[in-house]
């Protein structure tokens, strides 16, 4: 008896691991520009300078630095102190319609252009999520017609 809950023990332990190992980690670009790198280091090669504002997803934290995946897919590093802790999503469709609801019946309250940056005021339900665009309009979008989520 004491081996079974050894055995539900452990399965349970691996199962909580598991899952909190896939959760999304995901941050913005800070208030200033951020130069990406292919290794972990300022002496790495120089790839691309993320905007300020842009969603990133932390796929590994190492010293000072983060292995990042941005909206395309690709994995870069960048300073752990460049990025912070606002929530910011992307447009990643060519016309995003931001509803008053998280329904498609409901009115649309703007439409969003792709690459558009929102800021995510409430997180993933029912496939909707709230955001909130820098003039300060709110309002729901499809959560397939966006990354960072």
């Amino acid at each position: 008896m004491k081996s079974v809950f050894l055995i539900a023990h452990a399965i349970i332990l691996v199962a909580s691991t598991i899952s909190a190992a896939h959760a999304l980690n995901f941050k913005s670009v800070g208030e200033t520009p951020a130069i990406l790198y292919d290794a972990p280091s300022e002496k790495g090669l120089r790839i691309f300078v993320a905007p300020r504002g842009m969603p990133v997803e932390v796929v590994l934290t190492y010293g000072e630095w983060s292995k990042i995946r941005d909206a395309a897919g690709t994995l870069t590093w960048i300073r752990s102190n460049a990025l912070n802790d606002r929530h910011n999503v992307v447009v990643n469709v060519a016309n995003a319609k931001i509803h008053s609801m998280a329904n498609e019946q409901s009115p649309i309250v703007f439409t969003a252009d792709k690459h558009v940056l929102l800021e995510l005021e409430e997180p993933a339900s029912s496939g909707w999520v709230k955001v909130k665009h820098q003039s300060g309009q709110t309002g729901y979008v499809k959560n397939a017609d966006i990354w960072g989520d």
